[in-house]
Formats: structure tokens, C-alpha cells, sequence
């Protein structure tokens, strides 16, 4: 990852992160990229993450210094008060009963750690903060999910990272004001249900504006693979029927464009020509690549692209 800032903003805060699977190393990571120091504390039987993905894990904690202690044991728990002393933010991601068994609730450590800001990422907002998720049954919560395929990225847990991040930054802000730490809470499925609202307001439902409807603002089958347009400005869709040779072309008469072509070569033909047109990274399936090889190609001429 790479930061925008060309300093790093948050050189000299300390935090502390007992936070693990996604959501809290992502955002410890993004926190360590704009300059603050970060320790990881993690159960005995460390970060599942570690497990899943190796490559991943290593990249997000990456410069940090990472514990493992076991909070029930008397040494170690002293260890992580320790840490809590001189640590600007807390970052933690387990339900609230766990936190408060552990005395690592919110008016706990506020009672012994004042300048301490705590940001807790959680599932649900009360009354559901009890309730069972992950990043799957948050998005299916949200509509976000077309069955049978499991969703592709992890957007309620990157999206909560991000919060995260705002969360601590804004309670860092008012701590220099307060000169008390301050306590906010992230609900996974409240940061990704944004990422629901075109789907809400119709807009890439199927057949929705963005969801099929336009031509000019679709996905299309190659020659090897697939294709994704987004002339969506006037002057991009007007290029592009320029370009192909047509005029007001449908979804299948710029369909029967594209599979003229492999998809890199597509790309770079749009590239050339500055047009919104990227390859899709993967390849088809050999019965369908059968499919394609008994399609009869359009003649010169009417909707033959432009080489020049």
C-alpha cells in the first residue's frame, strides 16, 4: 500500500491492537502507513489470518511489532496493562461481554487509561451487537450476494478498516482538544451498507442504469475472454460508436464487435484511442471458447473498429 500523504500525519501516536482476522489488520496497516507506530497483540494460538492467507498476513503487519500473550494469565495481562499505559489508541474487535470479562471494556480502561481512545469494531450496533457474523452474512444482510457465488472481495470488513481509520483519526483530533481519549464503535455491516445504496436506489439493479440497461455501460464476451465498457459521458459513448462504426448501436451489436478480438487487444485499441475499456482478467472456459469459434464474423464495414 502506498500512502497519498507525502508525510506521514500520524508520526508519534502509539497504537495498540488487539484486533485480528481483516477488519483491525487492515486498519493497523493503513494507521502504520500514516506514520504511527503500531504493536499487535495477539491470542496464543495467533492471527487466523496467518493461517488462511500467509502472504497477506505478513503484508499487513509489516513493521509492526507483533505479541502474543494470553490475557489470562496474570504476567501477561500485566504486560499488555503495559502496553495500554503508553499507548495513544486502542483497536480491539471482540464482542462487548468478552471486552468487559476481561476488563478491557470502554469505562474500564477509560477509569485507568485517560488519554486512552478506543476504537471497537463490532458486527451489529445494540441491540444485535451480540449477533454472529462475518463478512458473507453481512453482505447478504445487504443484498450484496447473487447466489450460488460467494462474494468476490471482502467488502464489509475492508470497508469497516476504512471507518476504523476515520474513527481514530477523528478521536485523536478531539483528544487534542479534550486532552481525554474518547470511545467510538464500528459496525461492520453499517460501513458496507453504503456500498448498498445503488443497489437500493435501482441503479445497478438488473436493468437499472448501471445494471445492464446501457449499451455503452456493460460487460462484453471476446475473442478470449471478457470486456468491460463504462462510456458513460456523452463524448465517451459518441467516441466509441465513432470508433466501431455505428450509430446508437444495442447491447448486441456492440456484442457482436467484441468478440471480433481478444480482450488485451481491446484494451490496448481503447488505450490508443482514450476510451473507458478495460480487459477482464479471466480467461474462459474451453467450451465456451468452442462456442466462440463458431461465430460468424461481421464483413467490412459497418461495425468493423477503426485501426487508424
Amino acid at each position: 500500500m502506498l500512502s497519498e500523504f507525502d508525510c506521514q500525519p500520524l508520526s508519534g501516536i502509539r497504537a495498540l491492537t488487539l484486533a485480528f482476522n481483516v477488519p483491525g489488520p487492515v486498519a493497523a496497516a493503513r494507521l502504520r502507513e500514516l506514520g504511527a507506530t503500531v504493536v499487535k497483540v495477539e491470542p496464543p494460538g495467533g492471527d487466523p489470518l496467518a493461517r488462511v492467507s500467509p502472504a497477506w498476513y505478513e503484508a499487513l503487519a509489516r513493521d509492526q511489532k507483533v505479541l502474543r500473550l494470553n490475557l489470562k494469565e496474570p504476567d501477561e495481562r500485566a504486560q499488555l496493562d503495559h502496553l495500554l499505559e503508553e499507548s495513544d489508541l486502542l483497536i480491539t474487535a471482540t464482542r462487548s461481554s468478552a471486552l468487559d470479562r476481561l476488563s478491557l471494556g470502554w469505562s474500564q480502561i477509560h477509569a485507568r487509561f485517560h488519554r486512552l481512545s478506543h476504537v471497537a469494531i463490532v458486527g451489529h450496533l445494540p441491540p444485535n451487537e451480540d449477533k454472529a457474523g462475518h463478512d458473507a452474512t453481512y453482505q447478504a444482510e445487504l443484498g450484496l450476494i447473487a447466489p450460488p457465488h460467494l462474494p468476490r472481495t471482502l467488502l464489509a470488513d475492508l470497508a469497516g478498516a476504512e471507518r476504523v481509520v476515520s474513527a481514530a483519526v477523528t478521536l485523536l483530533f478531539e483528544r487534542e482538544r479534550s486532552r481525554v481519549g474518547g470511545y467510538a464503535r464500528v459496525s461492520l455491516v453499517e460501513a458496507a451498507s453504503i456500498f448498498a445504496d445503488p443497489l437500493r436506489y435501482g441503479v445497478t439493479t438488473q436493468g437499472g442504469p448501471l445494471g445492464g440497461a446501457l449499451p455503452g455501460y456493460n460487460i462484453y464476451r471476446t475473442l478470449d475472454g471478457w470486456v468491460v465498457v463504462a462510456a458513460l459521458e456523452s463524448h465517451f459513448w459518441e467516441k466509441l460508436q465513432h470508433e466501431v462504426r455505428l450509430c446508437e448501436p444495442t447491447q448486441e451489436e456492440l456484442g457482436h464487435v467484441f468478440l471480433a478480438r481478444r480482450s488485451l487487444d481491446w484494451e490496448k485499441w481503447a488505450r490508443a484511442r482514450d476510451l473507458p475499456l478495460v480487459a477482464v482478467p479471466e480467461a474462459l472456459s474451453e467450451s465456451s471458447r468452442d462456442v466462440l469459434e463458431e461465430v460468424h464474423w461481421c464483413g467490412p464495414g459497418q461495425g468493423q473498429p477503426s485501426d487508424a
